[in-house]
C-alpha cells in the first residue's frame, strides 16, 4: 500500500485520524518516514479556534497533537491495518513564537524520539513561510 506523497486528498488525509469536521486540524502528507512526518494545514476562517482571524495557541496544540495522529495512521494505512484511537497523555513543552491568521498554510514536523508500549514522545515544530512559530514536546498514548 503505497501512496505518492505529498498527498492533500481531504478524504484520505480524514481517514487517517480519530477527529472529524469541524475538529480536523490537518490537511496533508507532504513527507513521511517511520521516524518523521511533515503535515501541511490551511487555516480557514471559520475553524473554531479562529477568532477575529487569528488562529488561537490551542489550535496549535491540536494541530501538532493531529500531525502525530497523522503520522500513527498513515504508518497503520501502509500496515494495512486499522489506526488506533490515541490522545495526548502529557505536554511536557509547548511554546508559541507568533499565531497565524486565517488563510494561511502551516506545516508542522513531527519527530518521533521514543516510542514504547503505546506511549509516543515527540518533538513538533511549526512554521509558517519557513519561520517556526510554535514548538512542542509532547507524549502521546494509544488505546
Amino acid at each position: 500500500m503505497e501512496r505518492t506523497l505529498p498527498v492533500s486528498d481531504r478524504d484520505f488525509v480524514e481517514s487517517l485520524i480519530p477527529q472529524r469536521t469541524p475538529f480536523v486540524m490537518v490537511s496533508s502528507i507532504d513527507h513521511y518516514t517511520e521516524d518523521r512526518l511533515i503535515s501541511g494545514f490551511q487555516i480557514q476562517e471559520e475553524n473554531i479556534f479562529v477568532h477575529d482571524g487569528i488562529f488561537q495557541a490551542s489550535g496549535l496544540i491540536e494541530h501538532q497533537a493531529q500531525s502525530v495522529a497523522l503520522h500513527t495512521g498513515y504508518k497503520f494505512y501502509l500496515l494495512g491495518k486499522e489506526a488506533p484511537t490515541g490522545y495526548i497523555g502529557a505536554i511536557k513543552s509547548f511554546e508559541a513564537y507568533a499565531l497565524p491568521k486565517a488563510g494561511d498554510i502551516l506545516k508542522t514536523e513531527v519527530k518521533i524520539l521514543n516510542e514504547i508500549m503505546g506511549v509516543t514522545l515527540v518533538d513538533a515544530v511549526t512554521t509558517l513561510n519557513d519561520a517556526v512559530i510554535a514548538s512542542s514536546q509532547m507524549k502521546t498514548v494509544v488505546k
